[in-house]
């Protein structure tokens, strides 16, 4: 290995911010290093993190550790303390070229650049041409977040809310479609509370809809996961009314349940996320949800719980990201009366299952239908409504290729390429 290699844990957002680092380290003539961008969303995540440092040391004695990432922000000196870990750097340091410039021979002790996230005050434009293979792009918008969810230490591995101003991000997505992509997804750790910290304070609806405006050539713009409290009338324009947003929601909703949401210190009711999808589905028919659900949050009961599954067929929901609750230190969460784990790895077995089945319903009722598929790589892709697509013959990928559905088969449903 000569060049530096960059491992992505976690969400969209590191996705975006992976290609950043590939492109600093590039800069800085970086060789022989791998760079490990953790999650610590869940102490799976940074399970996951340690062991994939492991394993990479494992593989690559010889190349230098650098670790960064929201599990490196908020305990940096654990990672430090791993003999496997060179540099440790934090969430705002990765994002600075100026932390990629070092000779690698040199490092003889753990080097930890991590400086107090929570006095971040903006979010820094880097301009991205492409992401290695992939035919879809990721746009950070937002940063950040001011709300404290009882169960979530993200706050802190992120810092304040913070928002590119719209001109910066109109003038990334023009690069990247110039690039060939057909496909943007905005991502941020909190997207709805976009341009709160800016002037004039745009929100995000009127935010999307200028980008559209000013970037004609853009087919395809996606949403990463929105607070439904936050779907204000310019969002819900948006979504409902222009044809290149996709028509593929993704719900931050947590709960079902009123005493839990509470609890959470989530902002929406359950018959408020039930009104907001029977609202936009009754203004865009073709619309289809995928929410974020905790299962076995402390003092759940199993009545809570039903509340929590029935939403699936309350909301409509197809496709679910489910975890079972992780206590995070420090978090008031972890103060309260916990569920036991075996309870929790059940209850979010079954959410799983539920939405497995609410997926299959979806994609056989489609059978007959047609679809746009951005092809990712030869003979599969995504069409609109987020459904993984098989092809039957081979197509180029980051095209966009009309398809006849024919069938389903596993997690996919199977395609006729119409000509």
């Amino acid at each position: 290995m000569s060049e530096t290699r960059v491992v992505t844990l976690g969400c969209r957002l590191n996705t975006y911010e992976s290609e950043v680092m590939r492109t600093h380290a590039e800069n800085a003539g970086l060789e022989d290093s791998i760079v490990v961008n953790t999650c610590a969303v869940t102490g799976e995540a940074e399970r996951q993190a340690r062991q994939t440092i492991r394993k990479l040391r494992r593989e690559n004695p010889e190349a230098k550790i650098i670790v960064t990432g929201c599990a490196a922000q908020i305990h940096p000196e654990e990672y430090a303390d791993m003999p496997e870990v060179d540099r440790v750097l934090g969430n705002r340091e990765k994002m600075q070229p100026e932390s990629f410039q070092f000779d690698p021979t040199k490092l003889d002790t753990t080097q930890v650049n991590v400086t107090d996230i929570m006095t971040a005050k903006e979010t820094a434009h880097h301009l991205i041409g492409g992401f290695g293979s992939r035919v879809r792009a990721f746009v950070q918008v937002q940063q950040g977040c001011d709300h404290r969810c009882t169960f979530c230490i993200i706050p802190f591995g992120r810092g304040p809310n913070r928002s590119l101003p719209i001109g910066a991000i109109v003038e990334q997505v023009r690069t990247l479609t110039k690039g060939g992509f057909k496909e943007v997804v905005l991502s941020g750790v909190d997207l709805t509370s976009y341009g709160a910290d800016l002037p004039g304070q745009p929100p995000l609806g009127q935010m999307v809809k200028r980008l559209l405006i000013a970037v004609p050539e853009l087919e395809r713009l996606r949403l990463s996961s929105l607070d439904p409290a936050a779907i204000d009338d310019d969002l819900f324009e948006a979504i409902t009314q222009e044809p290149r947003v996709m028509p593929h929601i993704h719900l931050s909703l947590q709960a079902g349940d009123d005493m839990v949401l509470k609890r959470m210190k989530r902002r929406h009711s359950r018959q408020q996320a039930i009104d907001l999808c029977t609202s936009l589905k009754a203004n865009r028919p073709d619309l289809v949800f995928g929410a974020d659900l905790i299962a076995g949050f402390p003092t759940e009961s199993d009545e809570m719980f039903e509340n929590s599954l029935k939403l699936v067929e309350d909301c409509g929901l197809t496709f679910l990201h489910v975890f079972p609750y992780s206590t995070r230190p420090d978090t008031p969460a972890a103060k309260m009366p916990d569920v036991p784990g075996d309870v929790r790895k059940e209850r979010a077995a079954r959410l799983r299952s539920k939405g497995a089945s609410a997926l299959k319903t979806y994609m056989k009722s489609r059978i007959g239908t047609t679809a746009n598929v951005l092809v990712e790589k030869n003979d599969e892709g995504l069409c609109e409504h987020y459904v993984r697509v098989r092809l039957d013959a081979s197509a180029e990928p980051g095209s966009i290729v009309p398809v006849h559905f024919t069938g389903v088969e596993a997690d996919f449903m199977l395609g006729t390429i119409d000509v």
